[in-house]
């Protein structure tokens, strides 16, 4: 008899006549699977299966050449495929986007990104408040997740896209002279959230899914950043900030402070 798994919805498998649910399956892999203790279950983003396969098709046509016109060794011939393997695992592993569950409070600001915190200051934010704010500045490497999430339940009130350089993301000016993307949150307080996505020196596209006047909740998905970057995110000067410089943060759950 022959069993085949067929999706059925996003909460169950059916495994020919057996319907199993999704957790189940999911626990029954945790329990089996020799790589459970560093798996947490992904998906590949959507924005990246162009650059997957470009980087799949780039690998092969350069391995390709070098054995077609290069003379190598036997290991110089296994060390290039692994090289070529290895760049189409990495642009897998940055288009990953892990399952969490938002950790959500209402009176929170929850991390719009993964990353490292690597500004703590009080800054005149001139683009929108044209007032003094919180701002808190978090740089994402090339191994970090880089989907970004809205902080807070609120109305999407501002969005700007701004073209620009393309600096070390963790340098000070690259948050007015890169190229960068603007939101800007309104919490049911009144009290409002301006968050940036930042290209590095790497990154090349950024990705916003955000409209002016959507209503869009805490943790979730309101862009990308291809390869390399950083958000800075703008608290009113009353909020109590509850992350420290060099601190790790995630998205959908890190509560980096909270409105007074």
């Amino acid at each position: 008899m022959f069993f085949f798994l067929i999706w059925k919805n996003k909460k169950q498998f059916r495994l020919g006549k057996f319907v199993i649910p999704l957790n189940q399956q999911i626990n029954n892999i945790k329990k089996t699977c020799f790589f459970a203790p560093i798996m947490t279950y992904y998906k590949i983003h959507k924005e990246g299966f162009i650059s997957i396969l470009i980087a799949f098709l780039i690998a092969v046509v350069a391995v390709w050449v070098i054995f077609y016109f290069v003379k190598v060794t036997l290991l110089l011939h296994l060390l290039i495929k692994t090289v070529g393997i290895g760049i189409v695992l990495f642009v897998i592993y940055f288009f990953r986007v892990p399952y969490r569950k938002i950790n959500r409070n209402k009176n929170a600001i929850i991390a719009p990104a993964d990353g490292i915190v690597v500004q703590i200051l009080e800054e005149v934010e001139t683009e929108y408040f044209n007032d003094k704010r919180t701002q808190i500045s978090i740089f994402m490497s090339p191994l970090n997740v880089h989907v970004n999430t809205y902080p807070i339940d609120g109305e999407v009130v501002y969005v700007k896209y701004h073209p620009g350089k393309h600096l070390v993301a963790s340098f000070p000016k690259a948050s007015k002279d890169n190229e960068h993307n603007t939101v800007v949150q309104k919490h049911e307080n009144g009290e409002e959230v301006l968050f940036r996505q930042i290209a590095g020196m790497v990154a090349r596209r950024i990705v916003s899914y955000a409209k002016k006047g959507e209503y869009a909740e805490q943790g979730k998905e309101m862009g990308i950043i291809k390869f390399g970057s950083r958000v800075d995110i703008f608290l009113p000067l009353s909020a109590k900030i509850n992350v420290n410089l060099c601190e790790k943060v995630q998205s959908k759950i890190t509560h980096i402070g909270y409105f007074s």
